[in-house]
């Protein structure tokens, strides 16, 4: 009846990020849909070409009947119609400004996803896996990989049986 997101690491590529001499620190932060995002409550400096930078940050979304109603009511109609664009958890690598410039805005600089659906349809749960960061404006070009992992088949199955029953 959860979901638990780990957010592990993060690596950059050769991109206009890494050469980019204003964005020093960063943190990331985790969308499911418009229900909830979470941070890593620490911002950590821009690794160097070829290095991680390690959050090891995990969080549980919480998808039971009782007290998580609306949430799983959306796990259901993400399952049953799948034309829906808001399948996935949406994570954003976000450029926090140095201490001080703290006039300047936290600006994002790129965007990973993992697809619930495709967890569900694989019957497969993303463990440590390197997920492609997009730049944020030019979402063709990897900035960056995200090591993830994100456990929600057991709540998906769940959901799934829920369904069949209704």
């Amino acid at each position: 009846e959860k979901i638990r997101i780990e957010i592990i690491s993060f690596g950059l590529t050769e991109s206009r990020i890494a050469s980019d001499a204003t964005i020093q620190q960063l943190f990331v932060e985790c969308r499911l849909y418009n229900f909830l995002a979470e941070e890593t409550p620490l911002s950590l400096p821009k690794p160097t070409s070829g290095q991680r930078i390690h959050y090891n940050y995990s969080n549980v979304i919480y998808v039971d009947k009782a007290n998580n109603r609306a949430r799983r009511e959306y796990l259901k109609s993400m399952l049953l119609k799948p034309d829906l664009h808001t399948d996935s958890l949406r994570f954003t690598v976000v450029s926090d400004p140095p201490e001080d410039e703290q006039d300047l805005e936290c600006e994002d600089i790129g965007f990973a996803y993992v697809s619930l659906r495709e967890i569900f349809q694989k019957q497969r749960d993303i463990i440590e896996q390197d997920i492609d960061v997009f730049d944020s404006q030019d979402d063709s070009a990897v900035i960056g990989k995200l090591k993830v992992s994100v456990e929600a088949l057991n709540a998906l199955r769940s959901v799934y049986e829920e369904c069949k029953d209704d």
